[in-house]
């Protein structure tokens, strides 16, 4: 039997799909975003190369870097694990799920940890 896809109601916590998603260099913060940020981004969002990116504050070079990319075949529990427990990071994670209508879908879901 092949891989079940979660439904939205198995993370057990709210989910923000992101229609339209793309990072966005020296936002309001003042905080730059390396330049690997965006085309790792785009390359799962394009490509699906990736199933997670974990992104992580370099406060010495004041700037957003990638700091652990998941492949493709990992789940959720492999993302979730991958995160701190006592830090801050942000990550994208590229979802895909089965529908009410027993359709299977992707949507990629923007977490601030």
């Amino acid at each position: 039997m092949g891989r079940r896809f979660p439904r939205a109601s198995d993370l057990g916590a709210p989910v923000f799909f992101l229609s339209d998603c793309s990072p966005k260099a020296n936002a309001a913060s003042g905080m730059a975003v390396d330049d690997d940020c965006k085309l790792k981004f785009l390359e799962l969002k394009a490509k699906r190369t990736y199933r997670f990116i974990i992104f992580k504050i370099d406060e010495k070079q004041k700037q957003v870097m990638v700091e652990k990319l998941g492949e493709p075949t990992l789940g959720y529990e492999d993302f979730a694990a991958s995160l701190p427990a006592d830090e801050c990071r942000y990550a994208i994670y590229d979802f895909d799920f089965v529908t009410e209508e027993n359709c299977q879908k992707s949507k990629i879901i923007f977490i601030a940890w």
